[in-house]
């Protein structure tokens, strides 16, 4: 038999090699498992898109990537830390799912560093959160390539979260292709420089025009082609009026082939109007409307031109040049930004976009395509016949036969799936007849799924309609008041990204609300204002009491307080102090609630998830001893 050291030794090796073990498979696990994670947030946050995988396996050359975090700054801006842990989180898990393609560098500049300078050269935001003295604080990435390319993102906004996968992933993206994109532009208003044969001068560029010279290489695209060039990235249609059957068979199979397209279509362009009184009046007579129908149609959706959109809701105030001064238009409207999506990446950081004249697009019940809004009406919208709108004298006239539909119009939205030809016959005689070289491939359904974005106006594009220009010493000065431009440059810049990127939407949001305390804090806030309306009923009624024993007296005695009045007055506070005394209750009772929650979870945490785990561990120990006494 053993003795009692033997056991006590046979116990003490048992544990150490115990401990062995457990270190042995540790490490083991450590090795094996590297990279082997589980996903259990509600929102799947730290699950990356199968377009943002496939953006980082796709890197070609190392890209790295700096995260400038100031750490000891912003200790006392506890949401500023917990957003920084899921920006760097998020950033771990797209070096590890990069294969070594993107390198991950996180950098804490302190203040008169090197870091800081090198943050600042890179052109991040510092910002200072406490009072006089307090140190900058660096929240902002910046990430090069090998040709030395650079890119940022100079402040990590919270606010901005949902899209924080979508904004890396853009940047990553931008770095892996170095490539300037081409857009091309077909238009039937004048938008682009040139010349003007009106003035007999050169013509300015609108300023959405200019603006996309500077980001992108803009390519004119005239009508009459037969093959839009592979190498354009998205195509912008502007106003196409009365395109043949060859240019819509060249935007047709562009479609088809995968190509981007966004169209700008108008019941009633009036950027269309010459600047000169004379040709504006002559102009007025004129069909002023632009369509794709023949595309539309097949596609699966339509823009009708014989209506335009009203809006009472969004309406915009102009001068009607009349002798009644400013007048709220129904059909110019400025919807702000519970019109526009914030799901969508293309519209979530809009406040305001102005339109004049605008249509409505509209999805076929057999469509077999997927709309999304962009921009929508209120539910105050209504619509008008275009012959209306286009001999309108007097604005004000368009209130007295407003009739509100009670729902969203779409002004602008994305359409997305696959789609057949308009054309199933194949190209058009004309395009064989005028083609100098042979056509590509008819296709008659397109290469997958297809991204279109559609906007029911062209105005929107004006200058008029988001920004005013001044000439500063020979330079031009922009000052926009609607961001008609940031629209348009963020859906080609969103249309001209891959598959893959455009894929990426907007993700579910790292902070959770205390929803339990949320709704106890509604619930005693509802009840709150009860009893304080209660209270200024009570009010009222004593004044209209006291006002009337006022007015049942004679002039002499006005200023002396009868018994009445003064039992009434003694009665009202009393009554004012009860009521008070419950409003008091009411947020005792609701911090009494929240505390009692608080405390709950508490003895959940500390005393019954350890009892569980005991009772557990009791149970397996039970077990084990009345098999070995059986034994």
């Amino acid at each position: 038999p053993m003795t009692t050291q033997s056991k006590r030794f046979t116990s003490g090796s048992g544990l150490v090699v115990l401990a062995v073990l457990f270190l042995a498979l540790t490490v083991l696990s450590s090795a094996l498992f590297r990279g082997f994670r589980i996903d259990l947030t509600e929102n799947q946050l730290y699950t990356l898109a199968d377009g943002t995988r496939n953006i980082l396996q796709g890197i070609d050359e190392p890209i790295n990537v700096y995260l400038f975090y100031s750490r000891r700054a912003s200790e006392s801006v506890p949401q500023l830390r917990t957003y920084s842990q899921r920006v760097t989180e998020l950033l771990e898990e797209f070096e590890e799912q990069s294969d070594g393609g993107l390198r991950l560098h996180q950098i804490d500049p302190l203040p008169f560093s090197e870091e800081e300078d090198r943050a600042a050269q890179f052109g991040l935001q510092g910002v200072t959160l406490g009072g006089i003295g307090a140190d900058p604080i660096y929240f902002g990435l910046a990430a090069t390539n090998a040709i030395g390319d650079v890119e940022t993102i100079p402040f990590f906004q919270p606010d901005r979260e949902a899209f924080l996968e979508y904004d890396l992933a853009k940047l990553v993206h931008t770095l892996a292709r170095p490539e300037r994109p081409v857009v091309g532009i077909l238009s039937e208003l004048p938008m682009t420089s040139g010349f003007d044969p009106n003035t007999g001068r050169p013509r300015e560029p609108w300023v959405v025009a200019a603006q996309l010279e500077q980001l992108f290489e803009v390519r004119p695209v005239t009508a009459g082609v037969g093959t839009i060039d592979e190498d354009i990235s998205v195509l912008m249609v502007v106003h196409p009026k009365m395109l043949d059957d060859r240019t819509l068979y060249a935007l047709d199979q562009f479609v088809m082939r995968g190509g981007r397209l966004i169209a700008f279509v108008d019941p009633m362009s009036d950027a269309e109007l010459p600047s000169d009184m004379a040709g504006a009046s002559a102009a007025l007579f004129q069909d002023r409307s632009s369509s794709l129908a023949r595309l539309f149609d097949t596609w699966g959706w339509e823009v009708p031109t014989d209506e335009i959109v009203l809006d009472r809701e969004f309406a915009l105030t102009v001068n009607s040049g009349g002798a009644q001064g400013p007048v709220r238009h129904l059909g110019f409207l400025g919807v702000d930004a519970t019109g526009l999506s914030g799901d969508d990446v293309v519209t979530a950081d809009l406040d305001r976009v102005n339109l004049a004249s605008t249509g409505h697009i509209v999805l076929a019940d057999d469509a077999a395509v997927t709309l999304t809004s962009l921009i929508t009406t209120s539910e105050q919208a209504g619509i008008a016949p275009t012959e209306q709108m286009r001999f309108l004298p007097d604005p004000a006239v368009l209130e007295d036969s407003f009739v509100s539909r009670g729902e969203r119009l779409q002004l602008a939205a994305r359409l997305t799936g696959e789609l057949t030809t308009a054309f199933p016959e194949g190209p058009p005689a004309t395009a064989d007849e005028e083609s100098d070289e042979p056509l590509p491939e008819h296709l008659a359904a397109s290469e997958g799924s297809v991204n279109v974005v559609v906007v029911a106006d062209t105005d929107i594009l004006s200058d008029r309609l988001w920004v005013q220009v001044q000439n500063f010493f020979g330079q031009p000065i922009y000052q926009a008041f609607a961001d008609n431009g940031a629209f348009a440059n963020n859906a080609i810049d969103n249309l001209i990204g891959s598959s893959d990127l455009i894929s990426v939407r907007s993700r579910g949001t790292y902070s959770r609300p205390f929803e339990r305390v949320e709704a106890l804090r509604a619930e005693a806030d509802a009840a709150y204002r009860a009893e304080q309306q209660r209270l200024e009923d009570a009010l009222a009624e004593t004044e209209r009491a006291l006002a009337e024993l006022q007015s049942a007296k004679d002039d002499d005695s006005l200023l002396i307080i009868s018994d009445e009045q003064q039992a009434e007055l003694l009665r009202f506070q009393e009554q004012r102090l009860q009521i008070r005394q419950q409003l008091r209750d009411v947020q005792h009772d609701l911090d009494r609630s929240i505390e009692d929650l608080g405390t709950r979870i508490k003895l959940v945490n500390i005393f019954l998830v350890p009892l569980l785990f005991l009772l557990a561990a009791g149970s397996i120990y039970y077990l084990r001893s009345r098999r070995r006494r059986d034994a």
